[in-house]
This record gives structure tokens, C-alpha cells and sequence, in this order.
């Protein structure tokens, strides 16, 4: 890449300014713009800034197929991640059909749907709990769990309301842990260069109504052979995905139903950074930021973590001064860190040993989240 290249980051939010803060470290010229409406506003925003890299930081799902099919069309300009890629991972039927038939990749048993009558047949078929999200693949909207065949109805309006018309009904297996393995893909003068990060282990707390915070931590303890596997998983399908930058590989971890034996299971992929890689700003050399724009500008790049880390991600308080008269005390607590925005809260925390660091992230969380609550109930 020539000095000051121009990048244009499509997408808003805190991964959006954390990405364009890391591209501008590169000394280029980088800023980040809403989707664009249209191909006709995308092609205004191109003809306007002029940039000689686009990197899409939204699901394809939000750009729209006219956006996407005019970022195909682009010459003079790199992409990233490919629209191919784009395509392929907003599509969750597709997605899941080429890595269970044309990758082999281990996945729990799923099937499609394409109306009420065959939502019915399936459960029928494959029997119940079944978990039912839309086809499309819209970041956990409409997921519902299956439990009764008189629910049918209920589970296949609410995913298509979220979107598309095909559902996909999934067996629920007994599930250790979810994870997520941080992929970079590079090119040399040999060809394409894989590289892993540590397994990012992850949770949410269901007990909140809506979902909790989002609980992240890394490294992830796996076995070797666990471990080697979902590398092998990430490898293959990032690898069919095509491209450079940071791909976000989820992963489950179960059991065979049979031997018992530890089995990684491929869950889904994101050709863009999802919150799962906040944990990297403390635990890594190299965030998955700086990561994914290193990989974009064809720059050297290495994953090398130097300390475990932790961090709970949640919703901001409505009341921004309670929170930050909160700031000293949530601070004071050993080796934390806080990301505030109008988007996300971010409790951070590094330590010798991942246990330490989540507890640490945890006491972080609940000393801003306290405070919030207090100023809400006047007390």
C-alpha cells in the first residue's frame, strides 16, 4: 500500500471508531461513514472521499443486495472483506450447507424450513428441543427453542419476522462452552498465511430479562486436540471465505454422544469484528483492530497474547454522570480498564491467570452498573 491510503469504513459504533483509530496509527487517511441507504449513496460516498480501500464493519443483511452487488462492481478500489464473503456469511443456509457438505466441518444436526408445514416436519422428524432462528443470518433476532409441536407456529413467525423467509431448526446437544477463535488471514509471495489467536471463551447471563452482559475471556482452556481442531475448523472455512483481514470463527464445544470424547462443532463465521474481540485491546500485543487493519494494508502482523484478560459487555446506563462519578472507584480496582460509549460499556481487567481476570472484570462491571442503579432508584 502507497503512503497515506485513503480507507472509508462502512459502519458506526464502537468498533467502527476503534478500527478507524487503528488505521489512522498506520498514517493513513481513514474515517468512518452510516451504511449507505442504496448504490447510489454508496457510489456518492465513494466519488466524495475517493478512498482507495472500502472495509465493510456491518453484516451484509444491513448493506442491502444492491450495496453489495455495487461493492463487487468497484475497480479501482480493495474491498474488504470480499462481497462473496459478505454474501455467504449473511446467508446462515448457505454458510451451513458448505461447511457441513463441502467442508466436512463438524455441526450439530440442522435442517431448513420453508413454511409453517415444514417447520412441523421437522420437528416431527428430528424430535424436540429444537432451537429455530431465521435462516438469514440477523446477529440472534428471532431465536426462539422449540419445545412443543402446538409452538410451531409461534417459533416460525417470530424468526421470519426478524427477517427472510426460511427458517433453520437446529438438535440442541449438550454444550460445554461457546468459543471464538480469531483468525488472520494474510497473503506472502507463497500464498495465503493463516494465524490464529488464543481461544476466546464466552457467555451471556440469561438471568437478565433480554440477555445480560456479555462475559468474554481469553485464553479459553481447551484440550490439544480441542484446540487443534477448532484451528483446523477456522482454517478451512476462512479459507473458503477468501480474502485478508480478522475473521471471527464461533466454535461450541461438546461431547460425542457416543465415545463421550471432546468434539468442536462449527457454529458460525464473521468476515467483520464483533464485540467477542474487545478482550484483545488488553490481552494481545496486537488488538484484533490493529489486527484487521495491519492485514488489510498487507502489514506484518503477529497474535501473540501477553496476559490473560477478561471483560463484560453490557448496554451503558441511560445516566452518564452517575457512571462516571463511578469511574475512580471501578478504576482503583487492580490492572481494569473501561470502554464507555452511547453504544456499549466495556468492563476490562488483565491478571496472572484467567480466573483472576474475570473476577476482577466482574467487580469492575458491578461497581459501574451499581452506581447506575442507585441514581435510578434515587436511594
Amino acid at each position: 500500500m502507497v503512503d497515506r491510503t485513503t480507507v472509508l469504513v462502512l459502519g458506526t459504533g464502537e468498533l467502527c471508531g476503534e478500527l478507524v483509530l487503528s488505521f489512522q496509527r498506520l498514517g493513513t487517511r481513514a474515517s468512518a461513514v452510516p451504511v449507505p441507504t442504496g448504490a447510489a449513496a454508496l457510489q456518492g460516498l465513494i466519488d466524495r472521499h475517493t478512498p482507495q480501500v472500502v472495509v465493510v464493519q456491518s453484516p451484509a443483511a444491513d448493506l442491502g443486495a444492491d450495496v453489495v452487488e455495487r461493492l463487487a462492481a468497484l475497480d479501482d478500489v480493495a474491498v474488504f472483506p470480499t462481497p462473496g464473503a459478505l454474501r455467504l456469511a449473511s446467508d446462515r443456509e448457505a454458510l451451513r450447507t458448505l461447511a457441513a457438505d463441502e467442508l466436512g466441518l463438524p455441526t450439530t444436526p440442522f435442517w431448513f424450513a420453508g413454511s409453517v408445514d415444514e417447520l412441523t416436519a421437522v420437528a416431527e422428524h428430528a424430535g424436540l428441543p429444537l432451537t429455530v432462528t431465521p435462516a438469514a443470518n440477523t446477529a440472534g433476532a428471532g431465536h426462539s427453542v422449540l419445545s412443543r409441536v402446538e409452538d410451531v407456529d409461534v417459533a416460525w413467525h417470530r424468526a421470519v419476522s426478524a427477517g427472510g423467509d426460511r427458517v433453520m431448526a437446529e438438535a440442541i446437544v449438550d454444550v460445554a462452552a461457546e468459543f471464538t477463535m480469531l483468525t488472520v488471514r494474510t497473503q506472502s509471495q507463497a500464498g495465503p498465511v493463516v494465524q490464529f489467536c488464543e481461544p476466546i471463551g464466552h457467555r451471556r447471563d440469561t438471568s437478565f430479562a433480554g440477555g445480560g452482559p456479555l462475559e468474554l475471556w481469553q485464553p479459553h482452556a481447551l484440550s490439544e486436540s480441542a484446540l487443534d481442531a477448532a484451528r483446523s475448523i477456522a482454517a478451512r472455512i476462512v479459507g473458503k471465505l477468501g480474502g485478508t483481514g480478522l475473521f471471527t470463527v464461533d466454535l461450541l464445544l461438546g461431547a460425542d454422544p457416543e465415545s463421550g470424547a471432546e468434539e468442536v462443532y462449527f457454529a458460525t463465521v464473521h468476515p467483520i469484528l464483533t464485540g467477542a474481540g474487545f478482550v484483545t485491546t488488553r490481552s494481545q500485543r496486537l488488538s484484533q483492530f490493529d489486527l484487521h487493519a495491519r492485514a488489510i494494508l498487507g502489514l506484518p502482523v503477529d497474535t501473540i497474547m501477553i496476559s490473560p484478560a477478561a471483560g463484560e459487555v453490557s448496554r451503558p446506563s441511560s445516566d452518564k454522570a452517575a457512571v462516571a462519578r463511578a469511574l475512580p472507584d471501578a478504576l482503583a480496582i487492580a490492572e481494569s480498564d473501561v470502554r464507555l460509549s452511547g453504544e456499549v460499556c466495556v468492563a476490562l481487567a488483565t491478571a496472572p491467570d484467567v480466573v483472576r481476570a474475570r473476577d476482577r472484570a466482574h467487580q469492575v462491571a458491578a461497581v459501574l452498573s451499581h452506581a447506575a442503579a442507585i441514581s435510578q432508584t434515587g436511594k
